[in-house]
């Protein structure tokens, strides 16, 4: 059976908002990559809890469905196609997002790249290909969105080393791809494992500013970037499409893959003032199929 992405659906959407508190109201969260998958599961979500959302993506037909579901949660949501490739723009759209909000509270890092490909096969042009919005990218959106945080803090508390509160949440997508070796994505694994990386740095650079900075490490989803991985995997090891996706579920001891609300939720919880005092994590939203 052919994998097809899982579809938001308005059921879902109307159950979540008749159960859910709105943890998030008045918040302001930027979120890349966020036309389709994860990253609009992660948008609705925190839609739902109260957030406007700017919607960083380079597709501008999801995105433009993306910002037309948000409008009819009753928040605002500002549409900015960006390749996050291209780092110069990154800066002009924070600008931007200020213009329109007034500040930012919240930064996920979540547009990314995949391919499956032998390590002994890679070129240089793959090697940039994934690493320029999976690692390069990220980091300078989070550089860029962290300065705008910082700005945006009382005088008082930019001069003194404690805070109240939390004045910024960032949650960086990784993968349990960056928890270990993958021969057949080296490069994807590489930049992965770097995000761990930078989200530790980032955490202790920001601390002072009582930013919190945290990953998160999805395992397998139905999502448009998984039926990628399927589709390549078929074709170099000549196995019937899907086939490689289920093996996949069949190592989760949980036995099922994550739906995209599983990963959105535990992304609103990095964001909302119950995780306050979490920085520097990498929570594993996998099902258990990495348990350090």
């Amino acid at each position: 059976m052919r994998l097809q992405p899982v579809l938001l659906t308005q059921l879902w959407q109307r159950q979540i908002i008749q159960t859910m508190e709105q943890r998030l109201l008045n918040k302001v969260a930027l979120v890349t990559g966020a036309g389709q998958g994860l990253g609009k599961a992660v948008a609705l979500r925190l839609a739902h809890e109260g957030a406007d959302i700017v919607v960083a993506e380079y597709n501008p037909e999801t995105a433009a469905q993306t910002v037309s579901d948000i409008n009819a949660l009753g928040r605002q949501a500002l549409n900015y196609p960006i390749d996050l490739s291209d780092v110069t723009r990154i800066q002009p759209m924070v600008e931007h997002a200020v213009g329109v909000f007034g500040h930012i509270d919240i930064l996920i890092n979540n547009a990314g790249r995949s391919q499956t490909k032998p390590m002994l096969d890679l070129t240089p042009e793959d090697w940039d290909h994934i690493i320029e919005t999976n690692q390069r990218g990220l980091f300078f959106c989070l550089q860029a969105v962290a300065r705008q945080m910082i700005a945006q803090l009382p005088e008082e508390t930019r001069r003194a080393d404690r805070a109240p509160h939390s004045f910024g949440k960032i949650v960086n997508f990784s993968s349990i791809s960056g928890r270990g070796g993958r021969p057949y994505s080296t490069h994807y694994a590489a930049a992965k494992a770097a995000v761990i990386s930078i989200t530790r740095s980032a955490a202790l650079a920001l601390a002072r500013y009582n930013i919190n900075v945290n990953a998160v490490a999805p395992g397998v989803a139905p999502t448009q970037m998984w039926a990628q991985i399927d589709q390549e995997r078929s074709e170099l090891f000549g196995t019937r499409p899907g086939e490689a996706f289920s093996s996949f579920v069949e190592t989760i001891p949980l036995k099922r893959p994550a739906r995209p609300e599983d990963i959105a939720a535990a992304v609103a919880f990095l964001c909302c003032p119950d995780s306050d005092y979490i920085t520097g994590q990498c929570l594993n939203v996998d099902g258990g199929i990495e348990m350090d």
